[in-house]
């Protein structure tokens, strides 16, 4: 008899990122910022004291300690991840069983349904309002009536710049008895958080990424922020050498330099202001062509009426951007980029007059 592949991930396809040689990649959520020749000369120390013939700190202690320390809150209540992705992995298959039901609010990230899938999950997909805002009591009520046994969503949202009030999610986690994993990856960017709230809550965990406002995406490095019971039970499902020591390395490193963060945040904003001002100013001489959506992360998404002509467009010109059926998110740049974009975008809609 030929060996077969289980029905879950029999017709599944590897991740493909756009891939090829362009001039300007703003498809990603990637910061623009490269660490300084002064935060350099701390990874390269950091890195050359690593003993490499030695397995990595299973707890990441002194790196979960840097995070803690910046973010203000108990080190005991973080664990650290190989991305944040590990950490909705093993989320999703250590506190679910075969047949739970998970809750998603669309549109979202989509791996947090991949995940779910792959726990053998029964997934509800939660649709937001047409406005792309969240109807709270609806989502509560859709929980409860549903035997949600654990919702996931971002906050900011990925993919569309839009915030949660913090009543709102207070709100959410209060009123049901479903774990709420709240994805704060592109928190750095706004005012929502509820880092310095996540003790009061035993339903609670919070993640982070270094991939965004940190502008460490090529490490991989993730956390996951929840009360001391919820931690334990993290730090216990997850592989015990789970993040490497030249990642804790570079991260502790970063993480420990507040001022360096903070300016690195500060730049970013302004960016992504840049750019959505440009584009609000598109958007006024074309009403009927484009809707901008308000920005509160790294990004800007907007809906127009020829989304993917404008986004082959801006490919057959050398940049890259990510299209999402009739919207399009553009990751906020250094200023030259920026500019480009707008340049592209204004000549495509005065051609199309």
């Amino acid at each position: 008899m030929a060996y077969e592949l289980n029905k879950k991930i029999r017709d599944m396809t590897p991740y493909e990122p756009i891939n090829g040689d362009y001039k300007i990649r703003l498809d990603a959520n990637e910061s623009f910022i490269t660490p300084s020749e002064e935060m350099r000369s701390k990874i390269e120390k950091a890195v050359m004291e690593i003993s490499f013939n030695r397995y990595p700190d299973p707890t990441a202690t002194e790196l979960c300690s840097a995070f803690a320390d910046y973010y203000s809150v108990k080190p005991e209540l973080v664990t650290a991840g190989n991305g944040s992705d590990e950490l909705i992995s093993v989320i999703m298959t250590s506190f679910l069983e075969k047949g739970d039901k998970i809750a998603t609010l669309v549109p979202d990230f989509s791996m947090y349904a991949f995940y779910a899938e792959l726990a053998e999950g029964e997934i509800l997909k939660l649709s937001k309002n047409p406005d792309l805002s969240i109807d709270v009591d609806k989502v509560i009520s859709d929980v409860k009536s549903n035997n949600i046994k654990l919702i996931i969503f971002s906050n900011p949202c990925n993919p569309t710049s839009t915030v949660m009030k913090k009543d709102d999610v207070r709100k959410l986690i209060e009123s049901v008895d479903a774990l709420v994993v709240l994805d704060e990856a592109y928190m750095d960017f706004s005012t929502e958080s509820l880092l310095s709230e996540v003790e009061r809550y035993d339903n609670l965990i919070i993640l982070r990424t270094c991939s965004k406002a940190v502008g460490m995406a090529a490490i991989r490095l993730g956390f996951a922020i929840a009360n001391v019971t919820l931690t334990n039970v993290l730090k216990a499902v997850k592989s015990p050498y789970n993040v490497n020591s030249v990642t804790q390395a570079i991260g502790k490193a970063i993480l420990s330099d507040k001022d360096y963060l903070k300016a690195g945040i500060k730049r970013i904003n302004a960016s992504r202001d840049e750019l959505y001002n440009d584009l609000k100013l598109i958007e006024k001489e074309n009403p009927d062509e484009i809707k901008i959506i308000s920005a509160e992360a790294n990004f800007v998404y907007l809906k127009a009426q020829k989304t993917v002509q404008i986004f082959e467009y801006l490919m057959e010109n050398s940049v890259v951007v990510r299209c999402f059926g009739e919207y399009l998110r553009i990751t906020a740049g250094r200023n030259y980029e920026n500019a480009e974009v707008i340049r592209l975008l204004k000549k495509f809609f005065k051609e199309q007059k």
